[in-house]
């Protein structure tokens, strides 16, 4: 499983238009190599460190073909649906939350990524594009891309092969994880897997062991 890395963005923090409020979602694409560290690309930036980067969410993909979906449902927001325009590290034409697992690590150039989360859609997609609903379009259809810890730092540059290096024997499918959010009551059995596999990113594990001993109790 491999496909090409089109484009790597990265950005400074700035002024989100009409309110001002600091935001690092505008990204720009980055030409020849790259460095990639624990906290992410060495020249990209994020405003609110509490909910963007970090070792855990170092570096966001999310899949280019997410982008022809918004625009048929905001059709007004066509023009302005490009790779790199929600924030993204790194676009490919292929692979969806169809495509890839908890846990998962891939090559890129030297560097080694493993993904361990979802991205959380929060109201700067709303403010990035002037409109109401697209973060819950997002939200509701489990369309924001996903994160990943950099198991070992090295450089890469838009053009290189991201390839799948190694995957859980049972895994957990983003779709799957993103249809066990939106289930009221998912299955106990698939829910403690989840909490069991390996990569998961500890604050969204005790997110979920909260959820299954929840469920526990309602028995």
């Amino acid at each position: 499983m491999e496909t090409i890395v089109t484009q790597i963005f990265a950005g400074s923090v700035q002024a989100m238009p009409d309110d001002g409020r600091p935001t690092g979602i505008f990204k720009q694409p980055v030409s020849g190599e790259v460095e990639i560290g624990v906290e992410g690309i060495t020249v990209d930036a994020q405003a609110d460190r509490r909910v963007h980067g970090g070792p855990d969410k170092a570096v966001h993909q999310f899949p280019a073909r997410n982008y022809a979906r918004f625009a048929a449902a905001f059709p007004p927001l066509a023009s302005k649906l490009i790779p790199g325009s929600i924030g993204e590290n790194l676009t490919t034409a292929d692979w969806t939350e169809e495509d890839v697992c908890i846990g998962d690590v891939f090559a890129i150039g030297s560097v080694r990524l493993q993904l361990n989360q979802p991205r959380s859609p929060c109201w700067k997609i709303d403010a990035r594009y002037g409109v109401d609903g697209l973060t819950r379009f997002v939200a509701e259809h489990g369309l924001a891309g996903w994160y990943f810890r950099v198991l070992e730092a090295g450089r890469c540059r838009a053009g290189d092969t991201l390839t799948l290096i190694d995957r859980q024997a049972d895994p957990v499918s983003l779709r799957e994880y993103w249809d066990l959010r939106a289930t009221t009551r998912p299955d106990r059995a698939r829910l403690q897997h989840l909490i069991d596999t390996p990569g998961l990113a500890e604050d969204k594990r005790q997110g979920w062991v909260r959820r299954l001993e929840w469920l526990e109790a309602q028995r």
